[in-house]
């Protein structure tokens, strides 16, 4: 195997799977030494690849926007389409049209063979039920979560009960009837899930949660991974 090539395997390793990759693990795939994946990882970041970790705890690639763009099969470009599709019919009014033109970009970008089956996609998607539409700027509450800054609002809920609440926002969902925000409530002390079309009232504080996000939305999640399988546990059999 040439050089160039292992530099463009390599890359492939850290775009797939989940991070942080090992560089034993990397070493074991691409049948070199760990040796050899150190020194070419620092080739990478001298041509442009952000890779963050270091001997010892794993690497992660950040972004390699520098580097060749990777071609894409077939069904990965309709999985692009379908996913972005998707975003067009249950996203808030910013994202349906990032959507859009992220679909132009990518269009763009194609070769023209590529181009022609990215405009006439096999797949597409439609919503004939929306969620609900938020009741708040959903584009500063994405920012607000990205940035870990804790936001206020005012909210009532399902039987129409308001409270004033300051969360960390953790992450956006988009369920089958509704957009909701999974967070960690300062007033309940605890994780909290609020439905965006119940919010009011959107503020943004100063108090920043940085670095907790990750590690906040990780517990959280596998939280409701547990809660969700003692459920399915516990219900009854169907008939």
């Amino acid at each position: 195997m040439t050089r160039t090539n292992r530099l463009f395997q390599l890359m492939q390793a850290l775009r797939n799977g989940t991070p942080p990759h090992t560089a034993g693990a990397l070493a074991r795939d691409m049948g070199v030494s760990a040796r050899t994946i150190h020194r070419d990882i620092n080739t990478l970041r001298g041509l442009g690849a952000v890779i963050d970790g270091a001997a010892g705890f794993g690497f992660t690639l950040i972004e390699d926007a520098a580097l060749p763009p990777m071609g894409f099969d077939n069904d990965e470009l309709e999985a692009l389409v379908l996913g972005l599709r998707e975003v067009e019919q249950i996203g808030d009014p910013d994202l349906v049209q990032a959507a859009g033109r992220a679909l132009r970009k990518l269009q763009g970008r194609l070769p023209p063979s590529q181009s022609q089956r990215l405009k006439h996609a096999v797949l597409s998607a439609k919503r004939f039920h929306r969620p609900n539409p938020p009741t708040i700027p959903v584009a500063a509450l994405r920012k607000a979560t990205r940035d870990e800054v804790a936001i206020e609002f005012a909210y009532k809920d399902a039987h129409d009960a308001a409270s004033q609440r300051r969360v960390n926002p953790l992450g956006i969902f988009y369920m089958d009837q509704s957009t909701v925000l999974l967070s960690w409530c300062h007033l309940r002390r605890d994780f909290r899930v609020f439905r965006l079309d119940r919010m009011q009232s959107m503020t943004i504080t100063d108090q920043s949660f940085r670095p907790a996000r990750v590690p906040m939305l990780r517990d959280a999640l596998a939280r409701i991974k547990r809660d969700t399988a003692r459920m399915a546990k516990t219900r009854p059999p169907d008939d």
